[in-house]
């Protein structure tokens, strides 16, 4: 009998521990996250007769995934004009050179936004050493326009968005992006994600910004495997059930379920595995409970918070 009644204590005091470290590890942060849907002017130039306007959600643009929309406007009207082969190129520029990071080039146009739709992966932001310039195409009847203009891209403070970028174990560089959700539950959450490759040029760098040095595309049929952990301590790296893997679906994302069973500091441990089942980063993360002790990540992981 006295066997359990010091067991008790001994779990009693650990779960009491458990919860004042959380308390005060959560009072050293801000977990308040705010979701982000509507789009607004985020950058804009002239090119006479036009001007071009670049939206972002929350008129911001963000290190990593970012929706975004272009609008072609006739500058002394204001109204919509309708262009084709609208093209959207972004490119880092710092002491090592230049790069860019995943994107789509050519976007599409939505008919009800009265829109071109696309997406930008920014992978670095913008600060005293780098900067980050979009160069811009488009079509109005038989006459092509370019124009470039400088953005500034913030840190993301929401980490549940959080990116990563790796060299797989096939040479090649891919980014891993998260989408959604911006503002988890405390329960099954839809998890949504990007995942890119850098598609190497094969041919000679053509006249300045050549996009075929700087083209990245998604990957197809791969399989993101997802072991969300607490890797704090107090949390003794512990899991939850009911997860699902991320698979691609008809939108080009991948989809799948992450269960937060509390707030707080999670790592998403992930294995990233090609159409062929073959590894292209990540490792299996041991099953232990390990109460004070910081947890053991995958080789290939994110980290996220709320």
């Amino acid at each position: 009998m006295r066997i359990y009644y010091f067991l008790a204590i001994v779990l009693s005091l650990a779960s009491i521990s458990c919860t004042l470290d959380k308390t005060d590890y959560e009072a050293e942060i801000s977990t308040e996250v705010t979701e982000f849907y509507e789009f607004k002017e985020a950058a804009s130039i002239n090119v006479a007769p036009y001007k071009i306007s670049i939206e972002a959600l929350n008129g911001t643009f963000y290190k990593g995934y970012n929706d975004i929309r272009i609008k072609v406007l006739n500058v002394q009207t204001n109204a919509n004009v309708v262009a084709s082969d609208v093209t959207f190129l972004p490119v880092f520029s710092n002491a090592n050179g230049t790069v860019s990071c995943p994107h789509q080039y050519r976007f599409e146009y939505k008919t009800a936004e009265k829109c071109y739709s696309g997406y930008s992966v920014f992978t670095n932001e913008s600060n005293a050493s780098g900067n980050w310039k979009l160069y811009l195409g488009f079509t109005i009847g038989n006459e092509n326009y370019t124009v470039n203009l400088e953005i500034s891209v913030r840190p993301q403070t929401n980490k549940n968005l959080n990116m990563t970028t790796f060299t797989g174990n096939d040479d090649e560089q891919y980014c891993i992006a998260l989408v959604a959700p911006q503002k988890p539950k405390v329960s099954e959450n839809q998890l949504v994600a990007g995942i890119y490759k850098y598609n190497q040029p094969t041919n000679p760098t053509g006249i300045f910004p050549d996009p075929r040095q700087f083209s990245y595309s998604q990957v197809d049929n791969f399989l993101l495997q997802l072991d969300p952990r607490m890797p704090e301590p107090s949390m003794g790296n512990h899991s939850s059930p009911n997860n699902q893997d991320l698979m691609q679906q008809s939108d080009g994302l991948y989809h799948g379920v992450v269960n937060y069973t509390m707030t707080g500091n999670w790592t998403l441990n992930l294995i990233l595995l090609n159409q062929n089942g073959q590894i292209i980063k990540g490792t299996v993360v041991p099953t232990d409970f390990t109460p004070g002790v910081e947890g053991v990540k995958s080789e290939l992981y994110i980290d996220t918070l709320f």
